[in-house]
């Protein structure tokens, strides 16, 4: 069976910066169909966001980023709303998509997830302990 994973958003912008790195890799996996990416609406969004504010990457690049996850990630919108990690609230909406879709891992580089190792059977991993692990 496929291993099924959410992608928090810092993978995804390690992914499109860094091309040598391990979430390019993760990437990889899921355009060669050897894993499955679950995402949501507000994942996109905010990875929208990021990619405007922090990098003043331009329409047509956000676009096209955007249109290349959607080629391999199914989009789903979470039937839950949770509130697990207290110290950013925000973190919340990538816990919704892995419990709404029953994924194996979340894979982030996000602190606040990684402090709770795991959520209802969902591993929280970095991406490198998601290579190791994949293996």
């Amino acid at each position: 069976m496929m291993i099924k994973v959410v992608l928090d958003t810092n993978i995804f912008i390690s992914s499109i910066f860094w091309d040598k790195g391990k979430s390019h890799g993760i990437v990889g996996m899921a355009l060669d169909k050897r894993i499955a990416v679950f995402t949501s609406f507000e994942i996109l969004e905010e990875l929208e966001r990021v990619l405007r504010r922090d990098f003043e990457e331009p329409d047509e690049m956000v676009h096209r980023q955007v249109s290349l996850i959607l080629d391999y990630a199914t989009v789903v919108k979470p039937n839950l709303k949770l509130q697990v990690v207290d110290k950013d609230p925000d973190d919340n909406k990538i816990i919704e998509c892995a419990a709404s879709c029953h994924v194996d891992y979340i894979i982030t580089g996000d602190k606040h997830l990684l402090d709770l190792k795991e959520y209802n059977g969902i591993r929280i991993v970095t991406a490198s302990q998601f290579i190791e692990l994949a293996r």
